[in-house]
């Protein structure tokens, strides 16, 4: 397995309120991790939530004796939710700062997800797959049928999110898995990357390159050409590095 994780201001926004992770080494009883935040709440907020979203995930799943993977996940995610509203709620400048979340673990070629928010996972088998579902208002105007995918895309509150880390003093992620083939490639992604580039293209620039830090450079970049309206976050892992 190979990975690698880049985020990039973009071409419009002043701060980076995106923060990545990725370790494929052991973290607690996980054998490896990959994590996407994506700030929201001002600009200096939103770069706080996302950065201590992460560090107090990294230090609940090391300390944590939970051996269910699951269940470690779930009770990080609500650990760092309740630290998370009681550390905005000390400051008048980081009152109502949150972050969308994907995590995710491959363990004996499961791959499990947990998601909160509009950040997303994809899996590029045969076609490019969307594994989770977004928490946005727009996603349940389309599961309703009001509108249709591409629609969606252009709506003027496609940004609005209806699940967040730190949002609520509870949250409710979503689980996902995924039995992985060896020709796999996971793809973890703020909406950056997604608002800026359509999936075909998302999915021909993963087939071009081979090597993962090459390949994320060329989506960001791609991502900026097109406009770069927000920040960009990528984390690529590839089952077996081609």
């Amino acid at each position: 397995m190979n990975a690698c994780a880049l985020t990039d201001v973009g071409k419009v926004r002043n701060v980076n309120q995106d923060c990545v992770y990725y370790s494929l080494e052991k973290v607690g009883i996980l054998p490896n991790l990959f994590i996407v935040a994506d700030g929201m709440g001002g600009e200096n907020a939103g770069d706080v939530a996302s950065h201590f979203t992460i560090e107090h995930l990294l230090k609940f799943i090391k300390s944590s004796d939970i051996i269910d993977t699951i269940t470690l996940m779930q009770e990080a995610i609500k650990d760092v939710n309740h630290a998370l509203v009681k550390k905005a709620a000390e400051s008048a400048d980081t009152i109502g700062m949150g972050t969308t979340l994907v995590l995710a673990t491959i363990i004996d070629g499961m791959l499990i997800v947990a998601n909160v928010g509009d950040s997303r996972l994809y899996v590029l088998q045969d076609n490019l797959i969307q594994i989770t579902r977004d928490h946005s208002y727009v996603e349940e105007l389309v599961e309703i049928g009001e509108i249709d995918r591409s629609q969606a895309r252009t709506h003027d509150r496609k940004n609005l999110i209806t699940r967040a880390i730190g949002g609520e003093n509870e949250v409710k992620p979503e689980f996902f898995t995924v039995e992985l083939k060896s020709s796999d490639t996971v793809l973890m992604c703020s909406d950056g990357l997604t608002n800026m580039v359509e999936d075909d293209e998302i999915s021909a620039i993963i087939r071009y390159t081979s090597d993962v830090n090459v390949t994320a450079k060329k989506l960001i970049d791609t991502a900026n050409a097109n406009g770069g309206k927000d920040n960009i976050s990528v984390v690529l892992i590839r089952l077996n590095e081609r």
